[in-house]
């Protein structure tokens, strides 16, 4: 809909609606979270096919403010491509992803995990972090916001390996952290194991951008605490979702406020 809020920001509300109304037989263009929604559809095309009885599948919800005019619109298009789009703002470039295989990227401390490391980092400096995660290394670390999400893509992952498509699954997995794999990568498999989960990849960068990286994984959606890294993927091509949670928000916080006085 990015032709569509143009009109709304240049013209206002009414000239908006009126626009909608107009052509609510048209359906809206494809918008950048619908591959990943063609890949969730795919995956739920062949959990019905491998379990008919089956009703764990992804539920496609569509979520929006809009105004009830512009609903006629939405309930079309959703009608013409089959699945239910939602908005989200286009990475700046754009690379092909799959349509038949699902694939998500989570970074680890602050979205799978809790934050407890990254305040060691933020009080007291890397080398203490690095201390404090190889003293911990066998203590699991506490679940962070989106544990329970790729909880539920393991489950539906293990339903394909009891059939015998591990290889063939049409759902893939990726860590992509800025821990290093030498030094403080081992707690974080370790906290994943004792959870009974797994990645299909995990990819320890050492500090480095993560961008690149996802640029070759190529995910429908990357999860991360950290602007910096959501900025950096977004700028690589990828579709990129910033989790507001941790003491990374109240750093941020108290950044832009400083920047705000010194305005």
């Amino acid at each position: 809909m990015e032709e569509e809020t143009k009109i709304y920001q240049k013209d206002g509300v009414e000239a908006y609606v009126k626009h909608q109304v107009e052509h609510e037989n048209e359906p809206f263009a494809p918008g950048a979270a619908f591959p990943f929604v063609k890949a969730v559809e795919a995956v739920n095309e062949q959990l019905r096919n491998l379990f008919p009885d089956s009703d764990e599948l992804f539920d496609i919800v569509l979520v929006t403010n809009n105004h009830a005019q512009v609903g006629v619109r939405l309930i079309n298009s959703i009608n013409h491509y089959g699945i239910a789009a939602a908005r989200i703002f286009s990475p700046n470039t754009g690379i092909t992803v799959s349509q038949r295989q699902l694939r998500v990227a989570f970074d680890g401390d602050a979205v799978l995990f809790s934050d407890e490391s990254e305040q060691i980092v933020k009080k007291h400096g890397l080398d203490k972090f690095f201390e404090h995660e190889q003293t911990n290394e066998n203590k699991p670390l506490a679940m962070g916001p989106l544990k329970g999400f790729l909880e539920s893509l393991g489950k539906l992952q293990k339903k394909f390996y009891i059939k015998g498509q591990r290889l063939t699954c049409p759902i893939r997995t990726y860590l992509v952290t800025a821990r290093s794999a030498a030094s403080s990568g081992a707690r974080a498999l370790k906290t994943l194991r004792s959870w009974g989960l797994e990645t299909d990849e995990a990819l320890f960068l050492a500090g480095a951008p993560k961008g690149p990286l996802l640029q070759k994984i190529r995910p429908h959606i990357f999860f991360d605490d950290q602007m910096f890294h959501v900025e950096g993927a977004k700028e690589m091509g990828t579709i990129a979702a910033h989790v507001p949670y941790g003491v990374s928000q109240k750093h941020r916080e108290m950044e832009e406020r400083k920047e705000r006085v010194m305005e």
